[in-house]
């Protein structure tokens, strides 16, 4: 059984929010999920997403296949919250504008309870060049915009909240096939909690808040390494560990994101080849939420 090291996973606050895509069928819907959440990796100051699930038709509104994807944003605490809220609403229009659009047969729903939402007419709905108009649709109240295949479905207002963002396990492994083994198996249980998603899924490079190159946003976290254990002196990599995949956890709530974490836990701590399990935590630097690892599996 690998060692839970006694330390935390350091989380912050996010603005996010949750939509249903649904397409005509599952190559043009995963064309749609997986290309409006591939931008995370990484442009710093700018939108994560991630595929939280998949529903089949007897799950959508519309009886088509689905999937709930969630966007997150940064939440600037040094300016009004409102400057936040207009950054990410226009972040998530680009997501949704260029990789959801643009493939055939696709719409898209409201997929969060939330008594905060936005109007998405002047960021999306106005793609339709002042010819797309408004009616219902499964129930919901929709802008159709018109294409030159089939006309895009929005609904017109879409919820947002704020959620934890940044809930994170380090999987310390003897070699890299231990590594992506343990990383699956922690993705396949965090994927079954409602409300999560990974924007990162196993991720090779954790970084670190200083940097001698702040131009380029976060760099590697050079202390956990393994290529790098015998080339400083002050090295963290243990002894008989060589790759350390990441996992972020972003959440509706930061129960959501301990849920996940522990599922995880569970799920590789007898894994063949994971000798630690452990955390990327910042002294505080990096967000107010802390989330104790063994306080996971008392």
């Amino acid at each position: 059984m690998a060692e839970i090291e006694d330390t935390y996973a350091e989380a912050f606050d996010g603005l996010f929010c949750r939509i249903l895509i649904t397409a005509k069928d599952e190559k043009r819907l995963k064309r749609a999920a997986y290309g409006c959440t591939a931008l995370p990796m990484v442009v710093v100051g700018r939108t994560e997403g991630g595929v939280e699930k998949w529903l089949s038709k007897a799950e959508t509104p519309d009886k088509r296949l689905g999937s709930i994807v969630q966007f997150w944003g940064a939440i600037n605490e040094s300016k009004p919250f409102n400057v936040s809220l207009k950054k990410f609403i226009k972040e998530v229009s680009y997501r949704i504008r260029q990789e959801i659009l643009v493939e055939p047969t696709t719409s898209v729903l409201n997929a969060l309870d939330s008594d905060k939402k936005f109007d998405v007419m002047d960021s999306i709905g106005h793609c339709g060049d002042g010819y797309e108009w408004e009616e219902e649709y499964h129930g919901r109240h929709v802008i159709n915009i018109p294409l030159m295949m089939s006309g895009f479905r929005i609904e017109r207002y879409l919820g947002y909240g704020i959620g934890v963002s940044g809930g994170n396990l380090w999987l310390l492994c003897k070699d890299e096939n231990s590594a992506l083994e343990a990383g699956d198996k922690a993705l396949e249980a965090i994927h079954g909690v409602e409300g999560v998603v990974t924007p990162f899924d196993v991720c090779s490079a954790g970084s670190k808040p200083e940097t001698h190159y702040p131009e380029i946003g976060p760099t590697t976290n050079h202390l956990y390494c393994p290529t790098l254990k015998n080339k400083i002196p002050d090295s963290k990599v243990p002894e008989g560990v060589n790759s350390i995949p990441e996992i972020v956890i972003n959440g509706m709530s930061l129960e959501a994101v301990k849920k996940a974490m522990k599922a995880a836990i569970y799920a590789v701590k007898d894994s063949d080849g994971v000798l630690r399990i452990s955390a990327g935590n910042y002294g505080g630097k990096l967000g107010k939420h802390k989330i104790y690892l063994r306080e996971l599996v008392e």
